[in-house]
């Protein structure tokens, strides 16, 4: 603790590197739960496809035991927003589900999530999917460029904001977070503006940004199982999440396989690999 906050743990090279290996695992076990999201599916088949990749990789899961989690990921459905608990609940056409699953390598953590609308889309459930990807890019752009972690909720916040149609809601209950040698570290990392700067960006600095976004309020309320979070007023919400590392030589995006190029080429960002 420094003045009263949390330390921020600043990572090697060669430290990002290993985060790196844990992120491709976790990107190719997240393909193969999105691609399992079929209807009729259960949210625990899904939980099971997840877990066989990490297990065929030889890497750990970061969710599974954490503070008693049963499941190698969460799956949120519908107004279910984070910390779903995948069980028997049968996928139907028209659900929007977030898979968010965390992955370890040698003692290094990675942690994304991705949306997948199930079957049929209802537009406004893919304008929503759709809008908090790209906050979330935006977010990470904001990493590059800026100066301080609160850059980072300032650009999120922009970017919503800015775009046409039915406001969304950002919330502001569940924030991104440091990450490295334990899945939630310091700093949190807001997803909305505030008068707060927060740390410095600097290198060595791994963050996971995970804007979460809702068609109505942003109000919410966890369930008795004391995990789902879901919207009190039940309309659907959608979460995304990278992790990223701040290095000498700019930004890689850890748990994507080409360090995030292609979604940050049109933000003007090119990303460089950890030397």
């Amino acid at each position: 603790m420094a003045f009263g906050q949390p330390r921020i743990e600043y990572k090697t090279n060669a430290q990002m590197r290993t985060m790196h290996e844990a992120g491709l695992v976790l990107s190719r076990a997240l393909d193969a739960a999105v691609a399992a999201a079929v209807p009729g599916v259960t949210t625990k088949q899904l939980d099971e496809v997840f877990a066989a990749v990490l297990l065929e990789a030889g890497a750990k899961s970061n969710f599974l035991g954490y503070h008693g989690f049963p499941a190698t990921i969460c799956t949120s459905v519908n107004e279910e927003v984070v910390h779903g608990i995948p069980g028997d609940k049968v996928l139907q056409d028209g659900d929007i589900i977030s898979i968010d699953g965390g992955a370890i390598v040698n003692g290094w953590h990675s942690d994304s999530a991705r949306t997948v609308i199930v079957g049929t889309p209802d537009p406004e459930d893919q304008r929503l999917s759709d809008v908090t990807e790209t906050a979330m890019w935006h977010g990470i752009a904001a990493l590059a460029k800026g100066k301080f972690v609160g850059d980072i909720g300032a650009a999120v916040d922009d970017y919503v904001s800015s775009v046409p149609g039915k406001p969304l809601g950002i919330l502001e209950d569940y924030v991104g977070h440091g990450i490295g040698s334990e899945m939630h570290m310091a700093p949190d990392v807001l997803n909305y503006r505030t008068s707060h700067r927060g740390p410095k960006i600097r290198p060595g600095l791994c963050l996971a940004i995970e804007p979460m976004l809702v068609r109505g309020g942003i109000e919410t309320a966890v369930l008795e199982d004391d995990w789902t979070v879901v919207t009190t007023d039940g309309k659907r919400s959608c979460q995304w999440e990278h992790s990223v590392a701040v290095h000498e030589k700019g930004i890689w995006v850890l748990s994507s396989p080409d360090g995030g190029a292609a979604r940050l080429a049109p933000l003007g960002v090119v990303p460089v690999p950890i030397p």
